[in-house]
This record gives C-alpha cells, structure tokens and sequence, in this order.
C-alpha cells in the first residue's frame, strides 16, 4: 500500500527519497523531517563527515501548505561535500586523470559489488553501499512515523551495549514484564536516551562506553553493539498468519537487516527465551475491566506475526564498522597482490545513530500493515476505519463467542 525508494550516491550532487501511498490531508513539515535528520548525525564516536554535513529534507512534491496532497511525496537531501567531490563524481565527461580505487575493505561491499556489476572502480560500489543511504530512509519514514502520532503510536529506542558494556539494569526487562505505566510512551525513551551523546539509560553506563570508545580509537579500531527500538500504541490486528509474506514480524526482521551494518534480529525476549521453560515465555492473558491484555510481554507484542496490542520490542545487532584507522589484510586487485586494506573516512562508532534509523524502519512497517488494514484515501476516512475497528473491540468478541 505503501513504497518508498530513495536514489543518490555518498558523494555525489544529493540524496533524493520518493514515498507514495500516503492518504491526503497528513500534516508534515520540513521541520518535523528534519529533526529526526538531526538525531541521525548525533552520537560520540562519528566521524568528519557529521561535521560536514548538517542534512536537511526539501520537500519537492506531494505536500501543499503543510499537508499531503494523496500523490507521492519527493524529498531532496542536498550532500553538502558535492563540491569537493564534483570532478570525481560527475554524471559527465571525465575530466583529467581519476584515481581508481582498487583495494576493497574486508566487511563492505567493495568486492562483492565490483563483483557483481563488473566494475572497474570500487568507489562505484562505495557511493551506493555507503551508510549515508540512510538518510534518506529516515527522511522518509518521517512520513510514516508523523500518520502513526495521528492514531497515538508512537517510536521510540535506547542503546543497550556498546564494545559489550551492558547497563547493571536493562530497562528491557521492565518492557518484558510490563512493569511500564499504562501510558507508556516510546517516544519517552527517545527523549530520554537522546540526552546522553551514547543513547543509553543511566549516567554510569555512558561513562564506562565512552571510555571503551576512547580506548577504540586509540587503537585504530571500531565497535558494534545492540539497541532496542520498542512502539507503543499499536492496535491488535496488525499483520497476519494467513501467508509467509504476510507477517509482521517478517517484515520488521527484514527492515532491520535492510539497515548498513545489521547482523541480527530479535523480537521480545527471542534468543533468550530459548534457554527457557515454556512456562517462563509465553505470555498469560488476563481481563481487565472491557480489555483482555497480557501478563509479560515476552512475545515483544506480536503473536503469529500478528500484534497483540503490547508495545512491539525489537532487538538489534550493529557489527562494528568495517573501516578501520588500524586497516587488516586484503587483495590490490589491480596487481592481485597481498596488500593491507585501504581506509575511507568513517565512524568509530555508529550505534546510536544506527537505533535512529531503526526507529524510522519500524514506524515504516507499523504504517505499512496499518494503511493495508484501515485504508483510506484521506486521513480522516483513515481515522474512521480505525475507529470502527477498536470501538468495543473486545465486546464484539465476547459477543461472537457466547453461546446461542
């Protein structure tokens, strides 16, 4: 129901994201996209290239005085090193003598890409494989993130390790036993985690992360580690088990591999519930008052691959960044000599930007398996399906089951 693509290379003139399928009359600013810009360039540990660029969104198309029109949407992200780069990246003629680059970095797609396109030049592959992709996702998942507020859903995350430093309190145990308010808010998290320059929870924790991160770069090395992105609000309903292809939490799985750098995936308490009892992983259904609910939410609010209602939890792993200060062994393939791998300017650490675009990812497929639910052309027809949906939603079942 609903697509984005996004088109534009690391160095060349801008990255470009069109989203369509959207229904009218959906406030959205620049202001609102580009802050969620913003909170991608955070985090200690980036590099220069932070410092270069400060990302901006230019609405091109699809909006008219602040609201979508129902036509597909074009974003332009405009890459403010173009200028350095203009001989080396231009779309015409080649002027002069081009450096080729020919050593790939273990970990990128540098090989795998000159591999696969025949190419001749690894910075062909590096343009388009490059993380800086990302930020026109989260340009357009901005869209998707500012529907779900209208139905009070809402994305939020925090970095649980980095360089395998771990809080001494996982607030995701509290998410996995409920122990959250009934209010509960995901954004709250953001607005928590976006104060510490590492995302995390608690003082103590940044501390001990940081000094890891300092250690890395005194050794020309770079660190991984994995975060949380949890969204509160989510109806029942979302999803289906009807077909593979049809499961939400498929679809969460295979955005969040999609992201640069992502090796794994879980949802609710996944690996660990496997060193569980059954009676220790599955969540008890209670009523309360018109509303059945859950005890836990180990499920990490799917079950399925359709949502329960709970707060959905995703858990994400980062493997650390490929290039490295401190470079290891590779093949010059133009000489297919045994040669150290070349650098290229990077982060140390890429975590907590990396549980940003998360978030963005998750809201796209929440919105995703909402729109194919409540379809509908406008925003308020949207709101209208909805409303029919959950008014006495779990009356109208009881109602279904009682005997006649």
């Amino acid at each position: 129901m609903i697509r984005f693509i996004t088109a534009g290379e690391s160095h060349g003139k801008g990255l470009t994201a069109i989203v369509e399928g959207f229904p009218s009359n959906l406030q959205i600013t620049e202001e609102y996209i580009n802050q969620q810009l913003y909170r991608r360039q955070q985090g200690y540990g980036r590099g220069l290239r932070m410092k270069i660029e400060t990302d901006k969104a230019e609405i091109l198309s699809g909006v008219r005085f602040q609201k979508t029109m129902g036509s597909p949407v074009s974003l332009f992200i405009r890459n403010s090193d173009w200028e350095n780069w203009t001989d080396k990246m231009t779309s015409g003629k080649k002027s002069g003598q081009i450096e080729k680059i020919t050593v790939p970095r273990p970990g990128h797609a540098d090989l795998v890409g000159v591999s696969k396109y025949n190419l001749d030049d690894i910075r062909n592959s590096i343009e388009r494989s490059s993380a800086r992709e990302t930020a026109a996702r989260v340009a357009a998942c901005s869209i998707a993130r500012k529907f779900l507020e209208e139905f009070n859903i809402y994305i939020g995350s925090f970095v649980e390790n980095i360089g395998n430093i771990y809080p001494k309190n996982n607030y995701a145990e509290k998410l996995f036993n409920n122990e959250v308010e009934d209010n509960f808010n995901a954004w709250k998290l953001s607005e928590k985690s976006d104060k510490s320059p590492v995302r995390v929870l608690d003082e103590v924790h940044e501390k001990k992360i940081i000094n890891k991160i300092k250690l890395a770069k005194k050794r020309g090395d770079t660190l991984g580690g994995s975060f949380y992105v949890v969204a509160s609000g989510v109806p029942v309903g979302l999803g289906s088990f009807i077909q593979y292809d049809t499961k939400l939490n498929s679809d969460i799985a295979s955005a969040m591999m999609s992201i640069n750098a992502v090796k794994g995936v879980e949802i609710g308490t996944g690996f660990t519930s496997t060193h569980a009892y059954g009676s220790e992983s599955h969540d008890e259904i209670l009523r309360k008052g018109d509303v059945i609910t859950r005890k836990t939410n180990r499920a990490g609010g799917i079950e399925g691959g359709i949502s329960t209602g709970q707060p959905i939890i995703v858990r994400v792993a980062m493997k650390p960044i490929a290039t490295l200060m401190s470079p290891i062994e590779a093949v010059d393939l133009s000489t297919m000599e045994q040669v150290v791998s070349r650098r290229e300017r990077s982060d140390f650490v890429a975590v907590p930007a990396c549980a940003v675009i998360g978030e963005s990812m998750l809201a796209w497929v929440i919105a995703d398996h909402f729109i194919k639910k409540f379809a509908g052309d406008s925003i308020e027809e949207t709101k209208d399906n909805y409303k029919n949906y959950t008014k006495n939603l779990y009356k109208r079942l009881s109602k279904n089951f009682k005997k006649k």
